[in-house]
């Protein structure tokens, strides 16, 4: 990839729109122009690639890269990266969660990005244990990236808060999916495997949330949830300049979080 041997700071942004087509009606297009990040991560994209056209064609320099679900208007992800990558992958290796079009692997020379769009379990309780199931599965994808020697950058919608500064009202939330302690207690584990909640590593503030409720006008009241996040493993740590969210972006009941790297040896 050129330009990846130097030190050049890469701009990572990640959004779940809610739906592209409708983001797009919101200024999705303008705001990718002026946010310009060398690499966008979105979720919850509800569409493939012929659903959208040629609306993409006025970005200019950016490569495209979909993966979608069998279930058409559900899950989906996108990449838009300036830069051309190695291989992209659109599977965690398990068939039960192949089908929903929630996963893009990106291979860089420096490192292998996953931009994933990870299940919701408040609908029911089969919709949970699937949810932990996609857990596991990807946990051991990302176990077998490292254990290739790959640097590793994780991003996307988790719709899991971790820990209670992650939600405004943590106490009310403790039985619901989104706060379970079998949640909250995977991505322990998945720090413990040595990734890094990047955002974490530059404010321990609360009230910094991803995520609102639509239906009860909960982002004019800052009652939120921090669902979003940039997870890197240790050795891509010390490549990390600054890691962000952008509250003020909207267009979706999520905002956009990001992180800046500057690739060493």
């Amino acid at each position: 990839m050129e330009g990846m041997e130097e030190s050049v700071t890469l701009k990572i942004v990640s959004w779940n729109v809610n739906g592209i087509r409708a983001a797009m009606k919101k200024g999705f297009l303008e705001w990718v122009m002026e946010e310009s990040p060398d690499i966008l991560c979105v979720q919850e994209t509800k569409a493939r690639p012929e659903q959208v056209g040629d609306s993409l064609d006025g970005l200019d320099g950016y490569h495209a890269y979909w993966s979608w679900g069998e279930r058409k208007g559900y899950s989906g992800v996108l990449v838009l990266s300036k830069r051309e990558p190695v291989s992209v992958g659109r599977h965690v290796g398990v068939e039960e969660f192949d089908g929903e079009g929630r996963l893009l692997v990106i291979e860089y020379p420096d490192f292998t990005l996953c931009n994933v769009y990870f299940p919701n379990g408040q609908a029911r309780a089969e919709r949970l244990a699937y949810k932990l199931g996609f857990y596991e599965a990807f946990l051991g994808f990302v176990d077998r990236l490292r254990a290739q020697g790959r640097r590793v950058v994780c991003c996307g919608d988790f719709n899991t808060a971790h820990r209670a500064v992650d939600l405004a009202r943590p106490k009310e939330n403790e039985a619901v999916s989104g706060f379970l302690p079998e949640e909250r207690e995977w991505m322990d584990r998945l720090e413990g495997r040595g990734f890094v909640d990047t955002f974490r590593q530059f404010s321990q503030e609360p009230g910094q949330y991803t995520y609102w409720d639509m239906k009860s006008w909960a982002r004019d009241r800052n009652v939120g949830w921090r669902l979003d996040y940039f997870y890197v493993s240790a050795d891509v740590m010390p490549w990390v300049t600054a890691a962000f969210i952008l509250p003020g972006v909207m267009g979706s009941d999520h905002c956009p979080v990001g992180l800046e790297l500057a690739p060493g040896p």
